[in-house]
């Protein structure tokens, strides 16, 4: 569904010029639920509907960076088996790594999206082209949004939303 301030051929206007799909990951590409072993260890689910969307973005030419505030070895090789590129974890001040990514692809803000889930992601949310959430967001980050997901971070969120730039670029994936 779509910010009530933006029609839906407004949020594909928008979702037509995407050219990088930046994402964060517990809440987003997680059920934002952390399971910890008696050794510390985190173990963390992740829809492989969403890798498929991914997969379909970098396929069709459009990146994908994951900046998230939290380290993970094994979200580390998740991604990376994907064929992401771009990945930043520990990072907590999201601004300067998204900067530092669309400089060395040569993009604009208005060809960025991201897709969060909490107040972290709002400078980014408020500086892309398109700002997409998750339906179970934090109101804040669902009121900074363009369009919000009617799927729960972990739950396919990323897959719609992936469906949804695609398909405003004219791409059946």
């Amino acid at each position: 569904m779509q910010n009530p301030g933006l029609s839906l051929d407004q949020v594909r206007e928008r979702a037509a010029r995407i050219r990088c799909v930046f994402l964060d990951i517990d809440g987003v590409m997680t059920d934002c639920k952390l399971y910890l072993g008696p050794d510390g260890m985190e173990i963390k689910a992740v829809n492989v509907k969403d890798g498929l969307g991914i997969k379909n973005l970098l396929r069709n030419g459009i990146e994908v960076a994951v900046i998230s505030g939290r380290p993970s070895e094994a979200m580390q090789r998740r991604l990376e088996h994907l064929g992401l590129r771009h990945i930043r974890l520990a990072t907590e001040d999201k601004l300067p790594a998204y900067r530092e990514i669309i400089a060395s692809l040569g993009l604009t803000d208005e060809q960025c999206a991201h897709m969060g889930d909490d107040t972290p992601d709002l400078p980014l949310m408020r500086r892309v082209g398109l700002a997409l959430c998750v339906a179970d967001g934090h109101p804040k980050a669902i009121a900074a949004s363009h369009w919000v997901s009617r799927y729960r971070g972990g739950d396919g969120a990323i897959r719609e939303a992936a469906d949804l730039i695609l398909e405003a670029q004219g791409i059946d994936a």
